[in-house]
């Protein structure tokens, strides 16, 4: 819910109008629009109470000292660098409208951010989560659910969105509706085909009549992302996997395992359905000793001669 005081006057108007705009138009997620609504709000009342009158009467320098302020009460670089691209993007539309003249955003920029990798989880313990017995029908969907996650690298809304029409088992392929309803077509892996087989079988026990949903709740409806997360919460107390298991980290696991075997960043890329390939290079982990292996095995400098005497 959001607490921040309303903007009052242009800066409501034309943030409500941006707001349809990325509703109807660019058809974001409603989370996503939370996010913009916030931020925006959060700036147009720093606005006003420094009598800065609308949008268009917003300049650099204020822009600038808006993001220090925030940063002074301990703002991190990620959320400030999130809250600058919501005002591009809506001086972007203001632009559009004939409502602006440039971008006070332009130029300005958030403190960098600590790179942190994102937690994932080897491949033995994703091996012994995934690998345990289901004991009832609502374990199956939950092992269907774990192995697409970490077989097909999906987000969360993503896999919640599908339905049994996006899935086809025959060519081991789903259709994913991404972020901006991009669409993606992905491979889905033996074992999770296998599983999404079991889970298929099953699902007619518990899906109600003509629901559309690949993965349902015990109710028969579509299953909601808050109950996806309490489930895998769930299957890790009872397994070997940390308790604070979420989705993402399995597709973090998904990424990073597949750039170690592979290399190839591209295709990550598409598969995870990055619009930016330096998203994807987060995944470039790998560590040290696991590339000097690599290049001593692989480089023709590197490798060691055989000992004449030893042939």
């Amino acid at each position: 819910m959001i607490t921040q005081k309303l903007a009052e006057g242009p800066f409501q108007f034309w943030l409500e109008r941006f707001l349809d705009h990325l509703r109807r138009e660019r058809r974001l997620s409603p989370h996503t629009l939370s996010n913009y609504q916030r931020d925006l709000q959060r700036l147009a009342t720093w606005c006003q109470e420094r009598g800065i009158g609308d949008w268009r009467a917003l300049n650099q320098g204020q822009v600038r000292a808006f993001v220090a302020a925030r940063h002074r009460q301990g703002i991190s670089g990620k959320s400030l660098q999130r809250e600058l691209s919501s005002l591009r993007s809506l001086f972007r539309y203001l632009l559009r409208e004939g409502q602006a003249e440039g971008s006070p955003a332009a130029g300005v920029r958030a403190p960098k951010a600590p790179r942190r990798l994102p937690p994932t989880l080897d491949a033995d313990r994703i091996g012994r989560l995934l690998d345990r017995q289901a004991e009832d029908p609502l374990m199956q969907r939950d092992r269907a659910i774990m192995e697409l996650f970490y077989s097909s690298g999906l987000r969360l809304a993503e896999l919640v969105s599908l339905d049994l029409a996006d899935i086809d088992l025959d060519d081991a392929m789903v259709d994913v509706t991404g972020k901006g309803s991009k669409t993606r077509r992905i491979p889905i892996g033996r074992k999770a085909r296998h599983a999404l087989g079991d889970w298929l079988k099953i699902r007619p026990e518990i899906a109600a009549p003509a629901e559309p949903a690949l993965f349902v709740s015990r109710r028969g409806g579509r299953i909601s992302p808050r109950a996806v997360q309490q489930r895998l919460r769930k299957r890790a107390a009872e397994g070997d996997a940390p308790a604070h298991l979420h989705p993402h980290m399995l597709r973090h696991s998904f990424a990073s395992h597949l750039l170690e075997s592979s290399g190839d960043l591209r295709a990550v890329q598409e598969l995870l359905g990055h619009a930016d390939i330096g998203t994807t290079q987060i995944y470039t982990h790998l560590d040290f000793q696991h590339l000097a292996k690599v290049y001593d095995e692989a480089h023709p400098r590197a490798r060691h001669k055989k000992d004449p005497k030893n042939k």
